[in-house]
């Protein structure tokens, strides 16, 4: 099995007591590449580190994450700029971005300007986006649409929305990330993966948060893959190779 990891923290702190022994079960259950998101300028030497580690096998991203957005958004989008025009071709992807009105929505202009921005990055290397988008789906996806072109590209992290969402999804020929929401009793997926084709999804588990099930509400790591690959397999009625070797082609082909 060869499964890709399309979006984990594997710098948090949450792993620093067993982090190389977390990514080694990972690589024992057939995760052969791991997408590391960033969120802010603090993350991302932690992620260069592991980068360096394991070359080839931890692919860092670069952007600015929508709840890091504060009053130095200006200082932060200026670090992630010096970071592409220094070695864009370190970086998998433009990530994680988008917008997230869940929390707090006092700096949701700046989020919306810092997204817009990042898209504009995006086209301009010709690299895909992974979006982070929470109560916030349509103000999304009308900022990719006012900037959309045949190089925009990526994938709608972490999705957790209805049919109609997918569909969205869809035809802005984006991705949908599925993760340990889909193995949740009541995480509404088991509706959408039968209405979504297998060519529109990837994998992810969004470590060290949102663990599937028999792991939920503890720390997540990418060993789980496996079994958010089963839950696909049953809903879809397709042995699990099918679902591993058809998502590892589609985030293959979004980077290629």
């Amino acid at each position: 099995m060869k499964i890709i990891e399309t979006h984990a923290h594997l710098y948090d702190e949450q792993y620093d007591t067993d982090r190389t022994a977390m990514i080694e079960r990972a690589l024992a259950a057939g995760v052969t590449e791991f997408w590391l998101p960033n969120c802010d300028s603090e993350t991302i030497p932690g992620m260069m580190e592991l980068a360096r580690t394991y070359p080839g096998q931890c692919r860092p991203m670069i952007g600015l994450h929508p709840t890091y957005v504060k009053e130095n958004v200006e200082q932060e989008l200026q670090i992630m700029q010096e970071w592409l025009e220094k070695s864009a071709d370190a970086f998998v992807a433009i990530g994680e971005i988008g917008l997230d009105f869940y929390w707090d929505t006092t700096f949701a202009e700046q989020q919306k300007e810092a997204f817009s921005r990042q898209l504009g990055w995006a086209k301009q290397y010709q690299l895909p986006i992974a979006i982070h988008c929470r109560n916030a789906f349509w103000e999304t996806v009308e900022l990719i649409e006012k900037h959309n072109d045949p190089n925009l590209r990526g994938i709608f992290h972490c999705f957790s929305g209805g049919v109609e969402e997918a569909r969205k999804v869809v035809e802005l020929n984006f991705l949908l990330g599925i993760g340990g929401v889909v193995t949740f009793k009541n995480g509404g997926l088991d509706k959408v993966i039968p209405e979504v084709g297998l060519e529109h999804l990837v994998l992810e588990t969004d470590a060290p948060y949102l663990a599937p099930v028999p792991y939920r509400g503890k720390r997540n790591e990418p060993s789980y893959l496996p079994l958010i690959a089963q839950r696909i397999a049953d809903l879809k009625q397709v042995p699990v190779q099918t679902i591993i070797e058809q998502t590892t082609a589609n985030a293959l082909q979004l980077i290629q």
